[in-house]
């Protein structure tokens, strides 16, 4: 059996007291780091989210500008070319109408030209069967 003599109370309060010395001087300032540290890494986490926020936020702002710029280049593109379209008309129209004028003015160069053949061929024939005619008959006419 155990007996309760001084011996037992001595050890009994000296467990306590060092007890209470390794709580003080060691298990607290253990806990605190512990703590302090926990507490610093939530907030380099709690850091990190926000600015991972941030980036997200600039990177869908960024995107929706791409987005934005990409579909007025093509819109632009578009009044462009439908523009250049237009400017290919009037030319070939233009130049239709010029290639018609200068067609007409050929027709009639070549029409005068004809008629103008024709007048002097006649005259040449006049003269040329009064002479024909002439040696045939063997007389003037």
């Amino acid at each position: 059996m155990i007996t309760l003599d001084l011996a037992f109370i001595i050890q009994f309060v000296n467990f306590f007291l060092l007890l209470f010395i390794l709580n003080t001087f060691l298990y607290k300032p253990i806990r605190k780091a512990l703590a302090d540290r926990k507490s610093e890494i939530d907030g380099a986490r709690q850091r990190t989210e926000a600015v991972d926020a941030g980036v997200q936020e600039k990177v869908a702002a960024y995107e929706a500008r791409m987005r934005e710029v990409k579909a007025q280049a093509a819109l632009e593109r578009a009044t462009m070319k439908k523009s250049v379209e237009i400017e290919e008309q009037a030319l070939l129209e233009k130049a239709r109408l010029e290639a018609n004028e200068t067609i007409g003015a050929i027709r009639a160069k070549i029409a005068k030209e004809t008629a103008d053949a024709r007048e002097l061929l006649r005259t040449q024939v006049m003269v040329l069967s009064s002479d024909i005619c002439e040696k045939v008959l063997g007389r003037s006419l």
